[in-house]
């Protein structure tokens, strides 16, 4: 069996297998395991793959570029793709801003990667996956604690001497950050992975390996999509794929002396599935807000979970076809059209919702317009014949 497929099998089936636990496991049960996910394996991998990191000038621009699409799409969400929602559906939106930019290229592309296009493409995409992690692990930390302190202080007035007492206080309870400063703090006297004890290293990778399994396991057993919500994200997800498609055609474009492997790499590195790693900075922030008993929660967590579940068949299925036709997507015009073509269907549906709306609303208008100008005539015309009347009658 093919490789790729093989691998892909295996993540399904591990899903479907959270699925079938649905009933076994309550739902109290569950925050045990996301504990368990956010507490110990979830740090562990984001250790390891921070002291992986080997930093090279003259490879700065693999990283660069991922991390430029992570900014180009965070700022596409918000302005683009994501004005279907209702403007008081903030949490929902927060939501999408923080997972439709990310990837997370570990689960759904590079084992398709190392099929296709072989080892040296993958350390490539490797590298690229740095400016990812910066983005995810950071930069969307940063930005859902921004809307976490300004959410609160709508609710509390508090000072700022204790809302900078509550931020460190909630950036040292987080085992995701110490393991963060700790890696960042490694890197830069120079050590790795390596440097530490063997028991250590061999304790941190086998935590770390319990990271995938777990997190699809959760996603299976918690997930719940309702056909409404099943039907934006999907329009979501088509979204998100059109526009990296329009984004990975014009870096073909621009640049014509790329290989047919590297416009490949271009073009499914963004079609990764959306990344773990925000869902868990939304669910410590989720978990902040019960303490604080915050009605109006920063983040919708099971939308969230619910966009992590479509996400990965989703991409792993994207993947294979621009895999399996690889031929026709290493055109950039290919990609700009397909780009283009899915985006005008995603939209078409708001866009004839709006000009109906417009058509009704001038019809109605219309139609106003006519009854007063009717009205006013039968006043007028009996206006006339009660003068007439009258006039008869003297």
């Amino acid at each position: 069996m093919n490789f790729a497929l093989q691998k892909t099998l295996e993540l399904v089936l591990i899903i479907g297998i959270g699925v079938f636990l649905q009933k076994k496991v309550a739902k109290q049960d569950l925050k045990g395991v996301k504990v368990l996910i956010l507490s110990v394996a979830l740090p562990a991998t984001i250790f390891v793959a921070l002291l992986k990191i080997e930093l090279n000038g003259t490879l700065l621009v693999y990283p660069l570029v991922a991390l430029t699409f992570n900014l180009l799409m965070l700022l596409a969400t918000k302005y683009f793709l994501a004005t279907s929602l209702h403007k008081e559906e903030k949490s929902k939106k927060r939501t999408l801003m923080m997972l439709l930019p990310s990837t997370a290229p570990g689960l759904s592309c590079f084992p398709f990667i190392v099929a296709y296009l072989g080892d040296d493409t993958l350390a490539l995409a490797a590298l690229a996956d740095i400016g990812n992690k910066i983005f995810v692990l950071i930069l969307l930390y940063m930005l859902a604690m921004h809307w976490y302190r300004k959410n609160a202080v709508i609710e509390k007035q508090e000072s700022s001497s204790a809302k900078l007492k509550g931020l460190f206080i909630s950036l040292i309870n987080e085992p995701i950050n110490i393991v963060i400063v700790v890696g960042l703090l490694m890197l830069g006297f120079g050590l790795n992975l390596s440097s530490l004890p063997t028991f250590f290293q061999n304790t941190a990778l086998s935590i770390k390996d319990l990271m995938t399994p777990l997190v699809l396991l959760f996603i299976g057993m918690a997930v719940r999509i309702n056909r409404g919500e099943f039907k934006l994200i999907i329009s979501m997800l088509f979204r998100r794929m059109g526009l990296a498609f329009l984004l990975s055609g014009l870096f073909a474009f621009t640049i014509p002396a790329l290989t047919p492997a590297m416009i490949l790499l271009l073009v499914v590195f963004p079609q990764s599935a959306c990344s773990f790693w925000p869902f868990a900075h939304m669910s410590a922030i989720h978990s902040m807000e019960e303490k604080d008993k915050q009605p109006n929660p920063t983040f919708d967590v099971n939308f969230g979970l619910n966009i992590l579940a479509c996400s990965l068949p989703f991409s792993t299925l994207l993947i294979i076809g621009i895999f399996s036709f690889s031929e026709y997507f290493i055109n950039p015009l290919i990609l700009l059209g397909s780009g283009a073509i899915i985006l005008v269907i995603t939209f078409a549906p708001d866009i004839f919702k709006s000009f109906n709306f417009i058509f009704n609303r001038e019809h109605k208008t219309s139609d106003e317009t006519l009854k007063r100008s009717s009205n006013l005539t039968i006043s007028k015309i009996d206006y006339e014949k009660k003068s007439l009347n009258e006039a008869k009658a003297s």
